[in-house]
């Protein structure tokens, strides 16, 4: 059986913790889940031709990511990580390699043959990469799962990029904080976080919406009207960097290889429970598989 195929268009960087730089990028990390699940998973993004690059290409090779990174004369990504309570809060430095991803014939080949496409809103802050990525878009086949992870970081966003964006979109992925601050954008104030999910499925013609809510829940909605719920399972934390991208990297990969919204969902839980008891994005998953946390919370 062929594995479907799933991009990701946007950052490849080192977060810069205290304890040192790792690999990183919410992108790329879709994509190493992604790859653990089912999918052919390949990263496009930039980095400099620089000694941060040649460790970034070395470090994606090393932990298995198919990529298809270009190099140009702007420095590798960095963003300053610090830890506070095992939530990461992000210093992004602007101008570097994967603001200047380029448009090509190379590029436009894989899209038109992938299954799903991975995007952020903070992939698109430049020029540049923004016009490349929308133009990408536009290559999907009919039936391309087109992922939107909104990913709000700093003011490396706006509404109308979101908007646009959302136009491209078959699923939407939010974090319950990103909801209270898209009710004011979009004047959805006074509904209950069911009926905005709903607004935004119905608004822009989306299969699915994804809402989740930390340590408390995670909800998936269809287009359908079915819904999942789960409680987030409760594990010893290591910290909680690429916990959200391991959810949607592995609920595209389950999807695409024919688990129902229910079980992409519980899958996508357990993945990420166990990045947050791992150190990196990127962690080796264990031969016998991911533990079911929910079993735990269901008591079953």
């Amino acid at each position: 059986m062929t594995k479907p195929t799933v991009l990701s268009l946007g950052e490849l960087l080192w977060d810069m913790l205290p304890t040192g730089k790792r690999a990183g990028g919410a992108p790329v990390n879709f994509i190493y889940h992604a790859s653990m699940n089912g999918a052919e998973g390949v990263a496009i993004s930039a980095v400099g031709e620089d000694e941060l690059g040649d460790e970034l290409l070395a470090a994606t090779q090393a932990a298995g990511i198919n990529s298809m990174i270009q190099r140009n004369a702007w420095p590798t990504g960095t963003v300053d990580v610090a830890l506070k309570n095992g939530i990461p809060e992000y210093t992004i430095v602007k101008n570097v390699a994967w603001d200047h991803i380029l448009y090509t014939r190379q590029l436009i080949e894989v899209v038109e043959s992938a299954d799903a496409i991975c995007f952020g809103t903070l992939g698109l802050r430049s020029p540049e990469s923004h016009d490349t990525i929308i133009e990408l878009l536009k290559h999907a086949k009919p039936g391309t799962m087109k992922f939107f992870d909104i990913n709000l970081r700093g003011d490396h966003y706006s509404k109308e990029l979101i908007e646009e964006l959302l136009g491209y979109a078959t699923v939407f992925k939010i974090n319950d904080d990103e909801l209270f601050l898209l009710r004011d954008m979009f004047d959805i104030r006074g509904t209950s976080d069911d009926e905005a999910c709903r607004w935004f499925i119905n608004e822009y013609g989306l299969d699915y919406i994804i809402l989740t809510g930390g340590a408390a829940f995670s909800t998936v909605m269809s287009k359908t009207g079915k819904s999942s719920t789960i409680s987030t399972p409760r594990v010893e934390v290591a910290d909680t960097v690429g916990a959200g991208d391991s959810f949607s990297g592995t609920f595209t990969g389950k999807l695409l290889n024919g688990a129902t919204m229910e079980e992409a969902h519980r899958a996508a839980v357990n993945t990420s429970a166990f990045v947050c008891t791992q150190e990196g994005a990127w962690p080796a998953y264990p031969e016998e598989g991911i533990p079911d946390y929910c079993k735990i919370i269901n008591g079953e």
